[in-house]
C-alpha cells in the first residue's frame, strides 16, 4: 500500500510504517551516540509509551541504560489495506530494534486507565521482571472511564473565569488570526482533573506497591508543562493547569509512600514541542513556531529524545535532579531562559500571517508535525509500497489482545 499524509485539523489520519521506523531509529541514534548512562534504571514501566515523551523515555532508558522495558499504549494496528496509528508503528520499530540489541521489551495495547490493564501488567511484571525500578507516567487522553465507578470523564481545554482571546496559528494554512475560547462551565474543571490529574498515576503506584513490585530505590515520574504567560490562560491557569496541579499533589503523596523503599516521585516540567497532544492546544502552536525560530540558531533546541536523554543522563541517573522551589525537575530551563523568552515575546507582538515565516519557524513546525506520523524522513521511499500490517512482535508472541 502506498501511504501519503492526510491531515484533518490538528491530526494526521494516516501514518507511514517505514517513516515511523526511521524516526525511531533516529531517536535511538541520539542516545547511543552519547554513550551509556551510569546508575540508570534497569527495569522500566512506561505508561503511555508509543509517542512523544513517553516513547522517548522508553528509548532513552532502553538504549541509554540497557533497561528492560514494558510499555502500555492505546493504538490501532494496521491492516493490509488500512493504516495503523503512528504509535503502533513506533512500538513495532522500537521492539524490533530493542530485541536486535538483546534488550527485553514487551508491550500492552489497551486502556491504561482500566483495572484489567493494571492486572495484566502486574501479572507480566511478576512473570518476567520480578520488580521494576522506574515507572514513567506519560498519558495524554481526552477521556477516561473510572475503573471502579464506570463513570466516563472528558477533559477540555478552556480558560477559567472568563473567555480568552489571543493569536492563533492555523497549522495547515499558515494563517495567523485570533481565537476565542469560552470559559469553563459546570464541572469542566473536575472532569479535566479526573482525566489528566494524578488519580490514575496514584492508582498504578498503589497497585504496584501492594503487590511488592517496586524495587528498593524505585523512581516514578510524570510530565508537565508551565510555559510563558502568553499561554497561561489556556494552559497553566486553565482547566489543564488545574489537572497539572493535581498531578503535583499526587507527586507529593507518592513521595511519602515511596520513602520506606528509599524511592522518589518526580514531576518533570518539559519543553514546548510539537507532539500529538500539543498540536490540539490553541495558541500553543504559534508560540512553538516562534520559539523554534529563537532556539534553533542558539543551538539550544531539543526534541523529545534530547529532552528525555538529558533528563535521565544529567538529572535522574547521577542523582542531581536540581529541583525548583516547588520540587519539580525543570528541563524546560533552556526554553524559559530570560533572553529566549524576551525574543519570543517581542516576536509575538509583531507576528501576523505576512511575516510568520520571518518571525517564526512555520516550516519547521510542519516538518516536525509530519515526522510524528512518519512523513518527511530522509531515506524513505514514499512512492513505494509499504507493509501497513506491520506487527508489534511481543503482542504477537504473547497473543496480547489489541484495539481493533
Amino acid at each position: 500500500m502506498i501511504v501519503a499524509p492526510k491531515i484533518r485539523g490538528f491530526i494526521c489520519t494516516t501514518a507511514h510504517p517505514d517513516g515511523c521506523a526511521k524516526h525511531v531509529a533516529e531517536q535511538i541514534a541520539v542516545v547511543t551516540q552519547r554513550g551509556p548512562m551510569t546508575n540508570g534504571p534497569k527495569k522500566v514501566l512506561v505508561i503511555g509509551s508509543s509517542t512523544g515523551y513517553g516513547l522517548s523515555s522508553r528509548i532513552a532508558t532502553a538504549f541509554g541504560c540497557g533497561a528492560a522495558t514494558m510499555g502500555i499504549f492505546f493504538e490501532k494496528p494496521g491492516e493490509a489495506d488500512r493504516c495503523g496509528t503512528a504509535g503502533w508503528y513506533n512500538t513495532a520499530a522500537f521492539e524490533k530494534q530493542a530485541h536486535a540489541a538483546g534488550l527485553y521489551a514487551r508491550s500492552f495495547n489497551g486502556d491504561a486507565f482500566s483495572q484489567e490493564m493494571k492486572d495484566q501488567v502486574i501479572a507480566a511484571i511478576k512473570e518476567d521482571l520480578g520488580q521494576v525500578d522506574c515507572v514513567v507516567y506519560s498519558l495524554a487522553s481526552p477521556r477516561r472511564t473510572h475503573p471502579q465507578t464506570g463513570e466516563v470523564f472528558k477533559s477540555v481545554l478552556k480558560p477559567i473565569g472568563q473567555s480568552f482571546t489571543n493569536k492563533n496559528l492555523n497549522t495547515t494554512t499558515g494563517v495567523v488570526d485570533d481565537v476565542t475560547l469560552p470559559a469553563a462551565e459546570a464541572d469542566d474543571i473536575a472532569q479535566t482533573i479526573a482525566v489528566m490529574g494524578g488519580e490514575d498515576w496514584q492508582m498504578w503506584i498503589d497497585a504496584l506497591l501492594q503487590e511488592g513490585l517496586l524495587a528498593e530505590g524505585a523512581t516514578t515520574l510524570a510530565y508537565s508543562y508551565i510555559g510563558p504567560e502568553v499561554t497561561w490562560p489556556i494552559y497553566k491557569n486553565g482547566t489543564i493547569g488545574k489537572a497539572k496541579e493535581d498531578l503535583e499533589r499526587c507527586q507529593r503523596e507518592l513521595d511519602e509512600k515511596l520513602s520506606p523503599l528509599g524511592g522518589k516521585a518526580w514531576v518533570s516540567v518539559n519543553k514546548a514541542l510539537v507532539t500529538q497532544a500539543s498540536s490540539a492546544i490553541p495558541v500553543v502552536p504559534l508560540y512553538i513556531s516562534l520559539l523554534y525560530r529563537v532556539m534553533k540558531p542558539l543551538g539550544t533546541h531539543e526534541d523529545t529524545i534530547e529532552q528525555m536523554d538529558r533528563l535521565f543522563r544529567e538529572r535522574l541517573c547521577p542523582g542531581t535532579p536540581q529541583p525548583d522551589e516547588a520540587g519539580r525537575i525543570r528541563v524546560d530551563d533552556w526554553e524559559m531562559a530570560a533572553d529566549v523568552q524576551a525574543a519570543v515575546a517581542s516576536a509575538w507582538e509583531k507576528v501576523e500571517t505576512a511575516n510568520l515565516r520571518e518571525l517564526g519557524d512555520f516550516d519547521g513546525y510542519q516538518s516536525s508535525f509530519l515526522r510524528l506520523f512518519g512523513f518527511g524522513l530522509e531515506g524513505v521511499d514514499y512512492s513505494a509500497d509499504t507493509d501497513t500490517a506491520t506487527a508489534v512482535p511481543s503482542l504477537a508472541w504473547f497473543c496480547q489482545p489489541c484495539l481493533v
